[in-house]
């Protein structure tokens, strides 16, 4: 059966699959990145666990992968397949793309940066699914986002396109580690309401998802936290649609998990703001964690797709 690796590396631990040619996931594995030990063991995790999979593939399905998609943090050279820099990893400059087609046996390898591959597969087979124009936005630690464009998402000139958590929300604002402050995901990520919460509610311990459950309990407090941080995101996006005039906008990460605690006083809060833009839908993510692996398949299949056509073309 002709299939692809899929890996999606975090920050703490990586996902990965098999992935058939409908995009159906038909062996999924876990480790841990195992970032302790430092960057060139994470390095060499990976290249172990593709390898890994590579058997299992010859074993189960009587081939080898066909091609290999791999999503990974940080800054990321998607057209030298070099992951440049993550912070979490502590990695610089690897040549992974070229690190894994040689463990692999030569086949052909995808590298792409994790947000933007979640995005892909939100776009292509999730909730943006038929969708031309999207923008997948994951609240979490951070604020991230993936600009869908006919199937395929942008990169930008130098691969930093989507960086919507460093839209400024709040002029001089709290200091973001980027170096600017008031950016949006010192206000509206999961990270940013879980620190808010827990000062106003005097629990260090408290996150967003406690917020939100003070929120559907009617606390005051609770509710002034949740909707400084819905006002925030909401200024924030709306300064992206006026860019990128998206037709869906999805919503991931740990903050959507809240549901309708969040959608409808976003919702509400992004119609007050624009004026001649028009609203997009905004939706939930629909693939949840498995996004990046889902997207990482995707890469690799594309990839494979145009090295088909390539070879066939006289």
């Amino acid at each position: 059966m002709r299939h692809v690796i899929a890996l999606d590396v975090g920050g703490t631990g990586m996902k990965a699959a098999l992935a058939g040619a409908s995009g159906e996931l038909l062996y999924q594995a876990r480790r841990a990145t195992g970032r302790e030990r430092g960057p060139e063991a994470v390095v060499e995790g990976i290249l172990d666990f593709a390898a890994e999979l590579r058997a299992y593939g010859i074993e189960h399905f009587g081939e080898p992968a066909a091609a290999a998609g791999v999503a990974v943090p940080g800054i990321v050279d998607e057209n030298r397949g070099i992951a440049a820099y993550s912070a979490n990893l502590g990695w610089r400059d690897v040549p992974l793309r070229e690190l894994l087609a040689a463990k692999l046996h030569g086949v052909p390898v995808a590298l792409g940066h994790d947000v933007r591959t979640g995005g892909l597969a939100e776009g292509r087979i999730g909730a943006g699914k038929g969708a031309d124009r999207f923008l997948f936005v994951p609240l979490g630690t951070g604020i991230a986002g993936a600009i869908g464009i006919g199937g395929r998402v942008e990169a930008g000139a130098h691969g930093f396109a989507g960086e919507i958590g460093h839209i400024v929300v709040r002029p001089a604002g709290t200091a973001c580690p980027c170096g600017q402050r008031g950016c949006l995901e010192r206000y509206a990520s999961a990270a940013a309401v879980s620190e808010a919460w827990a000062a106003a509610c005097g629990d260090p311990g408290a996150d967003a998802a406690d917020c939100a459950k003070a929120v559907e309990s009617g606390d005051p407090n609770a509710v002034r936290v949740w909707q400084q941080a819905v006002d925030a995101l909401a200024d924030g996006l709306v300064t992206a649609l006026t860019l990128l005039d998206p037709r869906t906008l999805i919503i991931g990460g740990g903050l959507a998990e809240a549901g309708e605690t969040l959608f409808t006083p976003l919702r509400d809060a992004v119609r007050r703001r624009i004026t001649f833009q028009k609203q997009p839908s905004i939706v939930p993510a629909a693939l949840g964690d498995t996004a990046g692996c889902l997207g990482a398949g995707l890469l690799a299949w594309d990839l494979l797709e145009s090295t088909d056509r390539t070879e066939a073309t006289p």
